[in-house]
């Protein structure tokens, strides 16, 4: 099976989106995603640990959850908040540093959808800081592996 094209999508000054085409309903997509104890299953950065997931099984606006991270060996958790959020459509959280993460469906029939995924850090007080340490280019090939894995899933 031939793996899912992920395509970059121009999005603004400091901000990193990439798109990928998911045979699937929106509606099973987001319930995924809208789930942040089943993050795990998708996550294509290597960050994002097995590990009890504290928060609700699905997010709204305004919700609060905390995962298990891991970066350069170190293990961490970090605890986000629901900023966006718009029934199987919308959902975006933001990080303490002020940094969000969006995920947008369009429904193109009722067996594929357009999904595109944002690291936003046009939201933090110095963005330019992300750049010098590469997170802008990390995050982006995070992205690539979240969304072909997320595409796998329903492939």
């Amino acid at each position: 099976m031939a793996e899912a094209t992920v395509t970059r999508i121009e999005s603004g000054a400091h901000k990193v989106s990439r798109r990928v085409v998911v045979n699937a309903p929106a509606a099973e997509i987001f319930s995924l995603i809208a789930n942040p104890h089943r993050h795990p299953e998708i996550d294509g950065s290597g960050t994002v640990r097995d590990t009890p997931v504290k928060g609700p099984d699905a997010l709204s606006l305004g919700a609060r959850f905390s995962v298990g991270m891991k970066q350069y060996g170190v293990p961490y958790k970090i605890t986000s908040t629901v900023t966006d959020f718009q029934d199987g459509r919308v959902v975006e959280w933001q990080h303490p540093m002020g940094h969000r993460w969006r995920w947008e469906l369009n429904e193109t029939s009722p067996t594929a959808t357009e999904v595109t995924e944002t690291f936003d850090y046009s939201t933090i007080k110095v963005p330019k800081i992300i750049e010098i340490l590469g997170y802008d280019k990390k995050n982006g090939e995070g992205i690539e592996g979240t969304l072909r894995a997320l595409a796998a899933r329903f492939a």
